[in-house]
């Protein structure tokens, strides 16, 4: 663009927004109230608890080629849905601890960041081992976690499981 045009292209843009502005908006997180829950980190969290409980009772095949890839077949998937889902659950618990807990939180739960720290830390160990003490931690710490965010919002709200 010459200078010429481009010089008359903003004239115009800050006439625009003059003449229509903007309307001044606050939000206290990143996105709209309400949209925040701690049940999608149950949810993946439950689902590295099942995988880690399938592939410790799955038995390795004897014998015949077709049974042996078989067990290889399923015992890949098993690892990479627990490690997939390990991922998912570590992503939906940094978000919670981001962008919705804030420091006021804090005072009503000083041990916030310690717990939110762990969490994430169990995350990564189950997607690099099958532990199942791991994964069951893991349930635990999502649990304290739902407890801590429904408090945050005066709410009693059941912790369900689907198994």
């Amino acid at each position: 663009m010459s200078k010429s045009v481009d010089h008359m292209f903003n004239k115009l843009a800050t006439a625009l927004k003059n003449f229509f502005p903007a309307p001044e908006v606050h939000a206290h997180c990143d996105g709209p109230c309400g949209v925040y829950d701690p049940a999608s980190a149950r949810i993946t969290a439950e689902a590295v608890l099942s995988m880690t409980k399938k592939i410790m009772v799955l038995e390795p095949a004897a014998g015949d080629e077709a049974a042996t890839i078989a067990y290889q077949n399923t015992l890949s998937r098993y690892i990479a849905i627990k490690e997939e889902q390990a991922q998912k659950t570590k992503e939906d618990l940094l978000i919670l601890w981001t962008d919705y807990f804030k420091p006021v939180h804090l005072e009503q739960y000083p041990d916030l960041h310690d717990t939110f720290w762990k969490a994430a830390k169990l995350c990564s160990a189950c997607k690099v081992e099958v532990n199942l003490q791991h994964a069951q931690q893991l349930m635990d710490a999502v649990e304290r976690i739902h407890e801590m965010f429904w408090a945050t919002k005066n709410r009693d709200i059941t912790w369900y499981k689907a198994s």
